[in-house]
């Protein structure tokens, strides 16, 4: 359904912490839920801690009819209705690659891979990828519902580290900017 004339939405859901044995448990109910968005997933993935390997969150970008949807798509899913997650971010998006993370020409495996989350402020800054697109997995403007108003940017990216990740957006346009470890998600 990417470039349909449906509205594309990222989801970020934050685990709550020691909800790692939870998440275990739920990862079949969980698949199983994201199998039914299959048609409409651009990405997904979770979070981690690179040191210790644990679970920090699950990015889903789906394109969906409208925010009900992308709302009940987040907030219906197993795991945050059995508690592993503490808070959901779900903003409209826009695909600005018009791909999806299947379509990466890196593939699914090697090298580090990060969500890098500029939070905006003020004027919209990144509406379009840096020349070096080839690392990105996936790159879009975070909206408000009506599409109308810049509230950051959403980035997949492969890169050597944090830092170079970072580097993507521009660093003085946003209130904050999080880099977070991330990986393809799903069943292989």
């Amino acid at each position: 359904m990417v470039g349909s004339l449906r509205m594309e939405f990222f989801c970020y859901h934050r685990d709550r912490p020691g909800s790692g044995a939870l998440r275990d448990e739920l990862l079949e109910e969980h698949w199983s839920y994201m199998d039914r968005y299959d048609a409409e997933m651009i990405a997904r993935g979770p979070t981690f801690d690179r040191v210790t390997d644990i679970a920090t969150g699950s990015v889903h970008i789906v394109d969906v009819p409208d925010p009900a949807t992308a709302r009940a798509f987040a907030f219906d899913e197993p795991n945050y209705q059995a508690g592993v997650y503490r808070d959901v971010m779900v903003r409209r998006w826009r695909n600005v690659l018009g791909r999806t993370m299947w379509d990466f020409p890196g593939g699914r495996d090697g090298g580090n891979r990060y969500l890098v989350l500029g939070l905006g402020s003020g004027e919209a800054a990144d509406l379009v990828p840096p020349p070096q697109r080839d690392e990105l997995i996936a790159y879009g403007p975070l909206l408000s519902d009506d599409g109308a108003t810049w509230l950051g940017t959403a980035v997949l990216v492969r890169a050597p580290d944090p830092d170079a990740a970072r580097a993507v957006l521009t660093r003085d346009r946003y209130a904050g900017i999080e880099v977070h470890d991330w990986e393809f998600g799903g069943r292989r």
